[in-house]
């Protein structure tokens, strides 16, 4: 069956039909690297698929990351996971829906913010697959947008004023932004901070995007407070409202999106009621 693109957002975004995510075949990465390549973020529906199948799928791409332990959220109940799989939920180890004190809730609040997942990693990451088992009846939208449409609406001088700069990303300049985890000893030693160049050039493409957002903490060789300025800047340019698309999940939904050229944040619904457990895997850039 050939797929089929339907353009969700008129800078990017599109939903793919006639893709059967349980049979992973090479063909089917070449179609779906191609449709990654164009519009950033596909969206696969009805995608009823179990975590070792969106395993299977995600290793056509390359080597998965595997989560980081985190308090409260991984036990028995994560068991049933592939290592690979990143559950993202406000469950608790047992099944319950999280408490305002969890550390786990307290992590997981940081999502809220924008951001590129795995930049504060040595070895960034391509792809994010996100798969939907359970949603709330309404919130907890996921929003993204173009970071390459994004760079391209910049003027030269400021394209120019970027090249050759490099900046330092954090998991824990995140997650003291919003939620208030505080990390013990031994996760800042796991997960010490990253450096990336703020204009990142996809391999595939050619095309440059902005690595910015919520991870980073400063720009290498400037002072603090007019680096923080300069990213500022740049995320009000990448996320006016025009620039967003704001996903509705379903079950069986899947979303696939280049963390090459994207920038996404959850969006609140009421988490202290209604259930919300999908799960993700994440293709690291190249092995190491």
């Amino acid at each position: 069956m050939a797929i089929h693109a339907r353009q969700l957002h008129p800078l990017f975004a599109a939903e793919l039909t006639g893709v059967d995510t349980s049979q992973p075949t090479p063909e089917l990465r070449a179609d779906i690297e191609r449709m990654i390549d164009q519009h950033g973020v596909c969206v696969l529906p009805g995608q009823n698929i179990n975590a070792q199948q969106q395993v299977d799928f995600a290793r056509l791409f390359g080597a998965l990351e595997r989560p980081p332990q985190v308090r409260g959220s991984r036990g028995a109940r994560d068991a049933k996971f592939p290592p690979e799989i990143f559950p993202i939920t406000n469950l608790t180890e047992d099944g319950q829906i999280q408490t305002e004190d969890n550390a786990a809730r307290a992590y997981r609040l940081a999502n809220a913010l924008w951001h590129t997942d795995s930049t504060f990693r040595q070895t960034g990451a391509t792809y994010s697959m996100l798969h939907a088992r359970v949603v709330p009846p309404h919130g907890a939208d996921t929003q993204f947008v173009d970071t390459r449409a994004a760079y391209d609406r910049l003027p030269d001088t400021m394209k120019s004023r970027l090249e050759g700069l490099e900046a330092v990303h954090s998991i824990w300049e995140s997650r003291g932004k919003l939620g208030g985890y505080t990390p013990t000893p031994e996760e800042l030693v796991a997960r010490p901070p990253a450096r990336h160049p703020l204009v990142k050039v996809n391999p595939n493409t050619g095309r440059r995007s902005l690595l910015i957002a919520s991870h980073v903490s400063h720009i290498i060789g400037w002072p603090e407070a007019e680096g923080r300025a300069l990213i500022d800047e740049l995320m009000e340019l990448a996320t006016r409202p025009e620039m967003i698309f704001s996903h509705q999940w379903r079950v069986g939904d899947m979303v696939i999106w280049d963390n090459r050229s994207t920038m996404h944040r959850a969006t609140p619904f009421e988490d202290g009621v209604y259930v919300r457990d999908l799960t993700r895997v994440t293709v690291r850039e190249f092995a190491a």
